[in-house]
């Protein structure tokens, strides 16, 4: 198997790549920012950015490299003195040579550090290596002679192991001439301080429902219910695609329907949804489905006891049922303490390949516990 037969690492199945998305949806005041550096002279060497999965940080990369290999660094002023107007807008017509060659793979200018393939070459390695560093490292030296601008995106700078982040951290502290780095990070507290410091940082933020239905048009999935879609995926367009992908709305209205019956559990019915995760063919992506679709509706539980609302409803009688299980602060607590316990139960499962079914059953007779000693 060749890298060429590998799958992506940065592209969400059932998406387009985000070097083939177009329009950027809900991050307008990320791309003023950027934009405002460059057109008064202060576009830094390097951008960290930022945000929850899913809300368009690849897509930005992507956009600002377009941005800055398509367009002619600024001069003196046009030929008569004028300066030429500082752009509005990241945009690129599809047309021009840059786009066509970014949407092929086949631009020059530009370098993308992500995981390569394991020892054996079979398949993606679990992290970014130092080989991939050292690969970028001959890119920039081999380019420089060129002259114009370069641009690497390294997606994404939490996968880079030790030596990599090293490796990475030489580059921003004696940036090559003319590179750019635009540096992916979905949790930035994680990342070296060096490297943190180095860079500007773009923080981006989770799409509205509006936003979310927009960019779900524009990647063709069809989202029967955007506002439940919106409530589970927490404004994550890639969280929303993928819960299309595995029909996690059913999986979720499955969920609530169950906990319906709380404090007396449906026991068949329980051993069903555990059941549907431990069948032939189901895969370790059910399993970690149904975990996070269990997560969420601990943590959704614990908030309407807090906040006494529930805003929209993610499954039919999730507003009804967070009312009767969680009317106070006092309740609250209980699940907030719960949702917290489950979850380090849930992972330390996963890590020492627990049977999914007993895994998730247990979990389920620990709701229904917790149900029954808050029960009037």
């Amino acid at each position: 198997m060749t890298d060429d037969t590998l799958p992506e690492p940065d592209r969400i199945e059932g998406a387009p790549h985000p070097r083939e998305t177009r329009t950027l949806f809900g991050q307008s005041a990320a791309e003023a920012s950027f934009l405002e550096a460059y057109a008064t002279g202060r576009l830094h060497h390097g951008w960290l950015i930022t945000g929850p999965r899913g809300v368009g940080k690849a897509t930005l990369a992507w956009r600002i490299a377009r941005f800055l290999l398509a367009t002619p660094p600024a001069d003196d002023g046009g030929l008569f003195g004028d300066t030429p107007p500082a752009p509005a807008s990241l945009d690129i017509p599809e047309s021009h040579p840059v786009a066509r060659h970014m949407r092929a793979g086949a631009e020059p200018g530009l370098f993308v550090l992500r995981r390569g393939p394991n020892d054996k070459g079979d398949r993606l390695s679990a992290e970014i290596r130092v080989d991939e560093v050292r690969k970028l490292k001959s890119f920039l030296h081999l380019s420089a002679a060129d002259g114009g601008r370069r641009v690497v995106i390294v997606d994404a700078a939490d996968e880079l192991n030790v030596a990599a982040a090293n490796a990475l951290l030489k580059l921003l502290e004696e940036p090559p001439a003319g590179a750019t780095l635009l540096l992916i990070s979905h949790q930035p507290s994680g990342l070296l301080p060096t490297i943190r410091s180095r860079c500007r940082e773009l923080r981006l933020v989770p799409l509205s429902t509006d936003d979310l239905a927009r960019a779900l048009e524009q990647a063709q999935v069809d989202a029967a219910d955007p506002a439940a879609l919106a409530a589970l995926a927490g404004g994550s367009a890639g969280e929303a695609i993928r819960l299309v992908n595995l029909d996690g709305l059913s999986t979720y209205g499955r969920i609530v329907s169950l906990f319906a019956t709380l404090p007396r559990l449906d026991r068949p019915t329980a051993l069903q949804l555990a059941d549907s995760a431990a069948q032939r063919g189901a895969g370790e992506s059910r399993l970690a489905l149904i975990l996070m679709l269990m997560d969420l509706f601990l943590a959704r539980l614990a908030r309407a006891g807090i906040t006494a609302t529930v805003g929209p409803e993610a499954a039919p009688g999730e507003a009804v049922l967070f009312q009767r299980l969680s009317p106070h602060a006092h309740a609250a607590r209980v699940w907030a303490d719960l949702h917290q316990t489950l979850g380090a139960r849930a992972r330390h499962g996963q890590a020492v390949n627990l049977d999914p079914a007993a895994l998730l059953l247990d979990m389920i007779f620990k709701i229904d516990q917790s149900a029954g000693q808050l029960a009037p």
